[in-house]
């Protein structure tokens, strides 16, 4: 579901490029690696928290990168009907 998202143009990764979506408002919902760094934890956690974004730790880096298709730790969906479909997913 990752890669349909970023192949419609609705998927934002790299760590400062989230943190930009998540301040903007543009990011529905966040995907970090469950082993990502402490730095990088920390800065998205507390980031989505303040602005209140829910934040999902189901994958790891491999995972994440294999959907992307490139090496990424955190990766942000930018669309509410992508978004809502993972969410039913992930439960």
């Amino acid at each position: 579901m990752i890669g349909l998202a970023q192949r419609a143009g609705k998927v934002i990764s790299g760590e400062e490029l989230v943190v930009k979506a998540i301040q903007t408002g543009k990011a529905q919902l966040i995907f970090l690696a469950n082993d990502a760094g402490p730095n990088v934890t920390k800065k998205i956690t507390d980031k989505s928290n303040y602005y209140k974004v829910e934040v999902s730790t189901v994958f790891n880096a491999l995972e994440l990168s294999a959907a992307l298709g490139k090496p990424r730790k955190v990766v942000a969906v930018a669309d509410a009907g992508f978004s809502k479909k993972m969410r039913t997913l992930m439960v």
